[in-house]
């Protein structure tokens, strides 16, 4: 028999709303960013209004489940791998505040400084429960470890332009290196230990992400150069694509589950390197593959929405595990 899900509106079902489930804002902004960098702006404009008012809701819904279920929040806190979402709220706000640079500089420079604060604090806070006296398993490590401290490579993308270079130079600094080191150990546990459970191997796209999103920081922090170091970035955006998409097939097979948004942010990090990069150099055959990106883009986004309603309203999210 299938198992028993428990029928209360999603509203009311706080103590279970997860963490994770921002990962769905940093998809729908990074979708706004590629809009943009493809030259869509009025439909950007759109996007990131629609993205903005569902932060706002789901922030309000685990606001509110902090003040009545207190030791839910803390519960996922502990919980190795939930633990990593935490960030996607102050990575939702740097991407808003990214969107916004260019169009009101004034705005968009106070929602950075709270995501980057915010950012900061969960950065060190994530690390330091990792090397505490506490000890994790491989088998608890996943892609997903990388939001906390990778995600701090998002922080140039506004804060470069808005003037607070220094701290964009030092996120940047602190990204690179965990990348780094939480590559090498993403790939120790993916190679010789058991495979990802089903809910956990959506996360394997969040690979793509950190290379994407270094190259477009490089850039702001780089003067706009496209150098060497700019170009590795890229290519290496582009090898963990090609990667991951040979493990589309299987992921097609499971089941829907939230952490399938973790599809969309690394998708529309490397479709908004792959325009910035055919500006900047006048390379024909990079636009051309932003564009299509952007329609892979575009499609995985509807999906994921339309999928989440139909999970929503079959009362099959928001349900203890």
């Amino acid at each position: 028999m299938p198992p028993q899900t428990d029928q209360t509106p999603l509203p009311t079902r706080l103590e279970h709303f997860p963490i994770s489930i921002f990962g769905m804002t940093m998809g729908l902004f990074g979708l706004t960013l590629a809009l943009r960098t493809g030259g869509f702006g009025l439909t950007a404009t759109i996007a990131a209004v629609i993205a903005t008012g569902v932060l706002i809701l789901l922030g309000g819904f685990f606001a509110l489940k902090a003040v009545r279920h207190p030791g839910s929040v803390v519960a996922e806190w502990a919980h190795p791998v939930r633990m990593a979402f935490f960030p996607a709220i102050s990575i939702s706000l740097m991407l808003l505040a990214a969107f916004l640079r260019e169009t009101n500089p004034g705005l968009a420079a106070p929602i950075w400084i709270i995501g980057a604060l915010g950012q900061a604090v969960l950065t060190l806070a994530v690390i330091n429960t990792w090397i505490s006296h506490r000890a994790f398993g491989p088998g608890q490590l996943s892609p997903a470890w990388f939001i906390p401290a990778v995600g701090n490579l998002i922080a140039p993308l506004a804060g470069a332009e808005l003037g607070f270079v220094e701290l964009s130079w030092y996120f940047f600094a602190t990204g690179l290196i965990f990348w780094i080191v939480l590559l090498t150990l993403v790939f120790n546990r993916l190679v010789f230990h058991d495979p990802l459970p089903g809910k956990l191997r959506p996360t394997l796209v969040i690979l793509v992400a950190p290379p994407s999103v270094g190259f477009l920081s490089w850039l702001l922090l780089n003067g706009g150069e496209v150098d060497s170091f700019a170009r590795v970035l890229l290519n290496i955006g582009y090898f963990f694509t090609a990667l991951i998409a040979l493990q589309i097939p299987a992921l097609a097979k499971l089941p829907f589950a939230l952490s399938f948004w973790a599809l969309s942010f690394p998708l529309a990090a490397i479709t908004t390197a792959s325009f910035r990069y055919g500006a900047l150099v006048d390379s024909g055959f990079h636009r051309a593959l932003g564009y299509g990106l952007l329609v892979v883009l575009v499609l995985t986004i509807l999906g994921l929405i339309a999928r989440t309603i139909r999970a929503a309203m079959a009362n099959e999210i928001c349900q203890p595990e």
